[in-house]
């Protein structure tokens, strides 16, 4: 068979791919994987074969050209692998054992082991007033979290008189066997030290961590929007094995007003007007944040018609506030008496103007 093809790459291959093929199928075909498994010890042969020979610069270049490769050796009756110790390095023909091909994965699991971590983040929301969103500030918020304990300062165990390591019989190396392979590793009770010096935290349970519960100070700036979030660092969960914590995200829930109306910037309302101060021109209280604004309403004034009051918007960060902007809603007041009822026909009659002229097509005349 094709050594490229063997091992699962293409002719191109990098150096490193080769490795990184080579260990793959070697984990899978081991012998010591797969004990008295004659096709996967032969598997396992072929593969080596063709590492050996891709591996090697000089080797790979006359295989390209075409030279006739030995087939692989047969593994030595050692391969039954019985007794091994794979702590210590291998030789010879089984220079692929077990650790070797392991060894990234324990030192992967060694590292997470010992590796300190950032907690996890916190979520939660912060629901606010129509007014606090805009103007902003700084707020209360309760928060549960898990902080790292006070008693073993996030280790997790307290000190105790010292004992022999039960685990390991005080010789700080735990040994065990799968199939015909043995395993030695240093004990993970006692860290390889063979005693015991310390306990599980009774304050947390051995986690490193307890529950508390604290107010955190939220600082929202004026005119956030609704649904924004605030990041407050160092508020989310406790690191573990004494990394820093997580953060806090508190998403900003606001509240509708009754009748104001924010997009962007601005603030908006609908004002209502009665038909004489529409028709006559007036000036109305409309009503903002700050309390209420004497707005001109000029004569004429169409409904529909928009009208600014410069400032009264959003408060803004940066940049100037926004303004509110009130859009008149022309309102027919009740007709309560015939004297009433007489001057809006007197009305009529003098402004005869038909005021639907624009949309029909035969208008009247």
């Amino acid at each position: 068979m094709d050594l490229y093809t063997l091992l699962g790459v293409t002719r191109a291959a990098t150096a490193g791919e080769i490795e990184r093929a080579y260990r793959k199928l070697a984990r899978r075909y081991h012998p010591g994987i797969n004990p008295g498994d004659r096709v996967a010890e032969e598997m396992f042969r072929q593969i080596q074969r063709a590492y050996d020979v891709l591996v090697d610069l000089e080797q790979r270049r006359e295989y390209d050209r075409g030279a006739q490769v030995s087939p692989p050796m047969a593994l030595e009756a050692t391969v039954s692998f019985e007794g091994f110790d794979f702590s210590a390095p291998a030789e010879g023909p089984l220079a692929a054992t077990f650790a070797e091909l392991f060894a990234d994965v324990f030192q992967e699991a060694a590292r997470e082991a010992i590796t300190p971590s950032q907690g996890a983040p916190v979520e939660i929301t912060l629901r606010l007033s129509f007014e606090d969103g805009v103007r902003g500030g700084q707020f209360p918020l309760s928060v549960v979290r898990h902080e790292r304990c006070a008693t073993c300062s996030g280790a997790g165990r307290v000190p105790r008189p010292v004992v022999s390591c039960p685990a390991c019989g005080g010789t700080g190396n735990r040994r065990w066997a799968r199939g015909h392979m043995v395993f030695t590793k240093p004990c993970d009770v006692c860290e390889g030290s063979g005693r015991i010096t310390s306990q599980p935290c009774r304050g947390c349970a051995g986690s490193g961590v307890a529950p508390r519960s604290e107010v955190v100070t939220v600082v929202v700036p004026p005119g956030i929007e609704h649904g924004a979030r605030v990041a407050v660092p160092g508020r989310g969960q406790a690191g573990a094995r004494g990394g820093p914590a997580g953060d806090l995200y508190v998403t900003i829930d606001i509240a509708a007003h009754p009748f104001l109306r924010r997009e962007g910037r601005d603030l908006h309302v609908m004002l209502p007007v009665a038909v004489h101060e529409a028709a006559l021109g007036a000036r109305v209280d409309v009503p903002t944040l700050d309390g209420v604004v004497r707005l001109k309403i000029p004569p004429n004034t169409p409904a529909g018609q928009r009208l600014r009051v410069r400032g009264q918007g959003v408060p803004m960060t940066t940049g100037e506030a926004g303004d509110l902007v009130a859009e008149i809603q022309i309102v027919m007041p009740p007709v309560k008496d015939e004297r009433s009822r007489e001057l809006l026909r007197e009305f009529g009659r003098l402004n005869d103007t038909n005021v639907r002229q624009h949309f029909l097509r035969n208008p009247e005349r």
